[in-house]
């Protein structure tokens, strides 16, 4: 035992934690959290994509309407910054009514229908904001007084709270910290969160503090001390050590079969789940070849990967929609497995011998043993992945800057069938341009059928066009739906949420006003 705690300590110090302290600071106890990430990339909600960045932004900010803390179901969407709305009978005009006295963080001053509106134009700005395809609906944003905001559509969209939610673009900023801080507003973002940004340290921790006049009341928690360590087994090795109160965990079956044998661990998993997809980027020869695009998804044994991650944690996918979303369809079925036809295919296009393809990818837990499997399954018909495995950071830059023939990406969307089509499949997203989202395929099979459903208020047709758009992207082979898997995260039984945890579409626990940790 000895030894055990003189090593974590060690890695404590060569991680950049700081060895354990008191668990309560005068203002309030002191949550250490540690996700997945090395550092934080964009805190600026308008911007940030990586799932370590988006639990952080989800303590800072606030939307009109909220999922209600530990859900991340649409039926239980609540009152927000707005605390009432109406809808017209046609669905295209929304009034919300602001509460009154909610202040931003720090000296920012309070909240008013002009930061709403900001705000929701930034969110639609391509040049402003990675989610931008998913506000195209909007004609028009305008405030009615100061504490009245009126939201215009072109036509009605399914699910239009979500947009609206604590969530992505749903995000409501400070316009002037914004507009005077520029691009430091990146990393000391403004909000009206339970939680401000107080200090980051480069690739060690991020820390906030109480929000002391959020609306719903002072935060019980005084400070989080967000940590990046980046190892999975250095998570747990400062967990065990008492170092970290809540962190994120390895979503294999076996470590949570494990986990929930040990005293002390209290193991969540929650939806949604990320979406785990396999990109073919046809802009790399010879994927530009459906027949080599097609003999690729023959090869791979879908099954024989949902066996590896375990039935608690993993769903099998049959579409490029995420299971469980609204509009998803199952017209292709997936890919069968099927070894034989992928090297007929590999031969009928001219590829008999084999073929090699560069790939880059994350060296986190959740996505390189799972790549370790796809290597050595195409490796049977001959196909070679020559695989450079980097830092999760690089990662993101590199797959942006069109790096890799294969993307194995994972993401949660508001469960709606256009947020994925628009963001993974149509032609704006593709990567490189610059209304890029995060389409690394290089799809544009289906613009027609993504854009005519996002203005159908026929729900019959725009579930046809949904489902016409599946298989235009099925059929052209933009990418191989894996599986969906779910959030795991572990906790101390000293912390109480202050919810029962089923989901959270930021992808971390919320940590919200009534949040507690009890002394040791």
């Amino acid at each position: 035992m000895k030894l055990r705690v003189v090593g974590a300590l060690a890695l404590a110090l060569s991680s950049g934690l700081a060895l354990p302290g008191p668990s309560v600071a005068g203002d309030g106890a002191v949550l250490r959290i540690s996700a997945t990430g090395t550092d934080i990339a964009k805190l600026d909600p308008h911007r940030a994509t990586s799932t370590t960045d988006k639990a952080a932004v989800d303590w800072i900010f606030n939307g009109l309407v909220r999922f209600a803390p530990g859900s991340a179901d649409p039926k239980d969407i609540e009152p927000d910054l707005a605390e009432s709305w109406e809808r017209s009978p046609d669905g295209k005009t929304w009034t919300f009514r602001l509460r009154k006295d909610v202040a931003f963080h720090g000296t920012w001053g309070q909240l008013t229908a002009d930061d709403v509106v900001y705000s929701l134009k930034r969110a639609a700005d391509p040049a402003r904001s990675s989610f931008a395809g998913s506000y195209a609906a909007i004609q028009d944003v305008e405030a009615l007084d100061p504490s009245t905001v009126r939201i215009t559509l072109k036509h009605s969209v399914p699910s239009f709270l979500g947009l609206v939610a604590n969530y992505h673009g749903g995000n409501i900023v400070s316009r002037r910290a914004v507009e005077a801080l520029g691009a430091a507003f990146d990393t000391r973002p403004v909000g009206t969160g339970p939680f401000a940004v107080a200090e980051h340290v480069t690739q060690q921790y991020l820390k906030l503090t109480a929000h002391e006049r959020y609306f719903r009341g002072r935060p019980a928690i005084g400070v989080i001390m967000y940590r990046f360590i980046g190892s999975d087994s250095s998570r747990e090795l400062a967990f065990t050590a008492g170092e970290l109160d809540m962190f994120s965990a390895k979503r294999e079956q076996r470590w949570v079969t494990a986990a929930r044998k040990r005293p002390g661990t209290i193991v969540d998993i929650f939806e949604p789940g990320e979406f785990r997809t396999l990109h073919i980027n046809r802009s790399i020869p010879p994927l530009d070849d459906v027949r080599v695009r097609r003999a690729l998804a023959h090869a791979i044994n879908v099954d024989e990967i949902i066996r590896f991650a375990g039935a608690d944690v993993a769903r099998k996918g049959c579409s490029v929609v995420p299971p469980g979303y609204l509009g998803e369809s199952c017209v292709g079925n997936g890919y069968a497995f099927d070894p034989g036809k992928a090297k007929a295919l590999l031969a009928e296009a001219g590829h008999a011998g084999g073929l090699a393809l560069k790939v880059v990818v994350s060296n986190v837990s959740s996505q390189q043993p799972i790549m370790e499997i796809i290597q050595a399954q195409l490796a049977k018909v001959a196909i070679k992945l020559e695989m450079n495995v980097v830092d999760h950071s690089t990662y993101h830059t590199q797959i942006r800057q069109n790096a890799s023939a294969l993307v194995f990406y994972g993401a949660a969307r508001f469960p709606v069938a256009d947020s994925y089509l628009t963001e993974f499949y149509h032609s704006q997203a593709i990567v490189g341009r610059p209304t890029a989202i995060t389409n690394f395929s290089h799809c544009a099979v289906a613009d027609a059928e993504i854009e005519e459903a996002r203005g159908q208020s026929d729900e019959a047709r725009q579930q046809a066009l949904w489902q016409a758009a599946q298989r235009k992207i099925h059929d052209d082979v933009c990418a191989v739906p894996l599986f969906d898997l779910l959030q795991v995260w572990a906790h101390t039984p000293r912390l109480d949420l202050g919810y029962k945890l089923r989901g959270s579409l930021n992808l971390g626990p919320p940590i919200t006003e009534k949040t507690t940790l009890k002394a040791r």
